[in-house]
């Protein structure tokens, strides 16, 4: 089994020797996920099995796996849409695991969530689409209007405010489906395997804006992604303000708070940094990576 994407060696692209520093150790902060010795299953069928992590303030987890392994469960766990058979999850220090409804929908407006294949609605223009959730709260159309205005220039798509997603190509869609996770200004953003059907070129741009928002608002992310050579970009580069781009990090450096999660047969079997994701002798990692 091979990591999607094509051709990737990620070790000798990251130029990560097993002695090679990086770039600073991770300050010790809060955690803002918690699963603790999670289960689920549907029917007799187990999904995920015994799961226990944390993602801390300011962490971006990557989280890879084979397709069917349980890593959009994992993410519906983890704002709610899903409860666990056992074990406890807690978002901000709430047992999100046992919590209200009603509860559960205030504190989603804490956590932005883009969907697989972006999930916008046809019938509604872009300001609509991105301002959705400002318009369910009954803010005012002023508000609404400058506040999705700022989350377009941030994905760079300002001119489609008045367009309809018919009128936007597969990329476009999904940069307004980050516009519209940003926009309340998350303290905790879930990607949805962002890159999914799109081309290199188009995905390397989607993967840049996780990145800025990584490096330029400081959100606590989780990413899924099927594909290797995504998700090493972002472990390997930073976002630069000055050039308004993406800057590979130095020869055997990675982001210090970019790390990985992989699952395999309904189990957590990797939950580490870059470096020893790529030098893990683990025989289904190897295997995955190569």
């Amino acid at each position: 089994m091979s990591g999607a994407g094509g051709a990737f060696e990620p070790a000798a692209a990251a130029g990560l020797p097993l002695s090679a520093p990086p770039v600073a150790a991770p300050v010790q902060r809060e955690p803002v996920v918690v699963f603790e010795h999670v289960s689920i299953g549907f029917g007799r069928e187990p999904v995920l099995e015994d799961i226990s992590f944390q993602i801390r303030r300011g962490d971006t987890r990557v989280l890879l796996g084979p397709a069917g392994v349980g890593k959009s469960v994992l993410l519906k766990l983890t704002n709610g849409l899903l409860r666990p058979d056992s074990g406890r999850i807690f978002v901000f220090g709430q047992e999100i695991s046992a919590m209200r409804e009603e509860d559960l929908f205030e504190l989603r407006g804490s956590i932005g969530t883009v969907f697989q294949e972006g999930a916008l609605f046809d019938s509604l223009s872009v300001r609509d689409n991105v301002g959705y959730r400002l318009i369910e709260e009954h803010v005012s159309d002023d508000e609404i209007t400058r506040r999705v205005t700022e989350a377009l220039r941030f994905v760079e798509l300002e001119q489609t405010l008045n367009k309809f997603p018919s009128e936007l190509s597969g990329g476009m869609r999904r940069r307004v489906a980050i516009a519209r996770a940003i926009v309340t200004n998350p303290q905790l953003l879930l990607y949805d395997s962002p890159t999914g059907g799109l081309d290199p070129i188009t995905s390397t741009t989607i993967i840049e804006l996780v990145m800025k928002q990584r490096d330029v608002a400081h959100t606590t992310s989780l990413v899924i992604t099927h594909r290797l050579q995504d998700a090493f970009v972002l472990a390997m580069h930073h976002y630069n303000r000055e050039t308004g781009g993406m800057t590979p990090l130095p020869a055997g450096q990675t982001d210090p708070n970019t790390c990985f999660m992989m699952l395999h047969q309904g189990h957590l079997v990797f939950d580490g940094s870059t470096r020893d994701l790529v030098h893990s002798e683990d025989p289904f990692i190897k295997e995955y990576l190569s």
